[in-house]
């Protein structure tokens, strides 16, 4: 290869990593009056990366041709953009967010019948009955058995010592979802989103798996209905994360 071809080559390299690594510029707007909106959580699902929009809407972040853009933000309709050349190119491109309608409707509060006094309303309101078992030895904070009865705690042993087979299932045999599983742990934007949110809707783009498959690993995973229910998704994405953790480990060879 003569110096040419080799000068030839390498300015193609360099062109190439420029096409495809380089940061999306734009700014997120309400389809409405075409605001700008802050605060806007932008994730670029391919690559496991998330963002912020500033106060004037704008946002950036690291995408190539093809990379798949989530955009959420309470009290609009969340979206999915696909990154093409144009708004690789243009820094003053818009992506609209849509309010969400919602209708107001009655709600009735069940009354506790609330003294002032703590002893008192302490008896009156409804406490949990799901409970969590630690096992000594293993990298948990525990194990929920749902309820305090005899067959709880076997309920728990049972769940360890049997293959986590829908797990793996969904995970063991895909690296790359694993690996965006971890990224997600590790991005404290994508911590941040999910940690207000209770809907599964992020949960089920960034694992690409539907929301019944959430609640039906961690049932396998030995978590309460009642777990399954009021955890927020970042809950949910600790306890998916370390019930596999702990699944690799009890079934290490």
């Amino acid at each position: 290869m003569n110096k040419i071809h080799l000068l030839f080559l390498i300015l193609l390299i360099l062109s190439s990593s420029t096409i495809f690594s380089q940061n999306l510029v734009a700014t997120v707007e309400n389809s409405s009056d075409n605001k700008p909106i802050s605060s806007v959580h932008v994730i670029n699902l391919t690559q496991v990366v998330g963002v912020i929009t500033d106060k004037e809407g704008k946002f950036e972040i690291p995408a190539k041709l093809n990379d798949t853009l989530y955009l959420s933000y309470l009290g609009f309709k969340s979206i999915k953009v696909r990154v093409t050349n144009d708004l690789l190119k243009f820094e003053n491109s818009k992506i609209q967010l849509t309010e969400l309608a919602y209708a107001l409707e009655e709600v009735i509060v069940k009354p506790y019948e609330l003294t002032g006094y703590l002893e008192i309303d302490a008896k009156n309101v409804p406490v949990s009955q799901s409970f969590r078992y630690s096992i000594p030895g293993l990298p948990s904070r525990g194990y929920e058995g749902g309820s305090r009865n005899s067959g709880a705690f076997s309920k728990v042993i049972n769940s360890i010592f049997n293959p986590v087979d829908f797990l793996y299932n969904l995970f063991g045999k895909n690296p790359r979802q694993l690996k965006k599983l971890k990224q997600m742990k590790e991005d404290y934007r994508i911590r941040e989103l999910l940690s207000s949110k209770f809907d599964r809707e992020t949960l089920v783009e960034l694992l690409q798996i539907q929301r019944v498959d959430i609640d039906e690993i961690l049932r396998n995973c030995n978590f309460s209905d009642s777990f399954i229910e009021t955890a927020n998704d970042l809950q949910i994405l600790d306890a998916i994360s370390g019930c596999y953790e702990e699944f690799k480990v009890l079934n290490r060879k």
